[in-house]
């Protein structure tokens, strides 16, 4: 089942949002991960640490899947 994410603003960057959805502990461990190519972005493994990710993308770490939507709030 996936973890479902609501970006506030345009985006989050990706070490961020490993440390938010609890994938990783730290920004060392989330940095760690991403070096390792561990993480993969639509699909394909993504090798920046600060990408920009937005509503309607899918992140994955090991069996965990994090599917980022827009945060209606963020709007007003």
């Amino acid at each position: 089942m996936a973890i479902v994410f609501a970006v506030r603003g345009d985006y989050i960057q990706l070490d961020q949002l490993l440390k938010a959805c609890g994938l990783v502990i730290t920004g060392g461990e989330a940095h760690q991960v991403v070096d390792a190519g561990a993480v993969k972005v639509d699909g394909k493994v993504e090798t920046r640490k600060r990408a920009k990710l937005r509503a309607g993308q899918r992140v994955r770490l090991a069996d965990q899947e994090v599917r980022l939507v827009s945060d209606e709030r963020s709007a007003d």
